[in-house]
């Protein structure tokens, strides 16, 4: 299978058709769609893609308890999902990956469609029986 790249490897821009992406590279994709398999966790990444949030707002908006909502904010941070600052005395959260945010975003938007769709044709059923 012949890349775009040298030697037949692939190009800049990631791996050519037919080449499979290495095994380091599928491990790193599997932990990074380990930790948005939790509902909460994937909340909480979909909301700092809507903006920058504190634990506390982010805990208020997903929720949950707020060591719990801490606890997932240092895994998603230790896996390099979201990243933090501090403002005086708060941590200020934000998903710092483009490309993170558009994955969770095409993802929900797409169930989110279907789901639409989903209750559009049960709701003709129930019109028609």
């Amino acid at each position: 299978m012949a890349g775009s790249g040298p030697a037949g490897g692939p190009s800049a821009g990631g791996p050519a058709r037919g080449d499979d992406p290495s095994a380091e590279v599928l491990g790193r994709a599997a932990e990074a769609f380990g930790l948005l398999a939790s509902p909460v966790r994937l909340h909480m990444v979909w909301a700092l893609a809507q903006g920058e949030s504190d634990v506390s707002g982010l805990a208020e908006r997903v929720g949950g308890a707020l060591p719990a909502v801490s606890q997932h904010l240092t895994k998603l941070k230790l896996a390099g999902l979201v990243g933090s600052r501090r403002e005086g005395r708060r941590q200020v959260y934000y998903v710092d990956d483009p490309d993170v945010v558009t994955v969770v975003r095409l993802m929900v938007g797409q169930l989110s469609e279907r789901a639409e769709l989903d209750a559009r044709a049960g709701a003709r059923l129930r019109r028609l029986s």
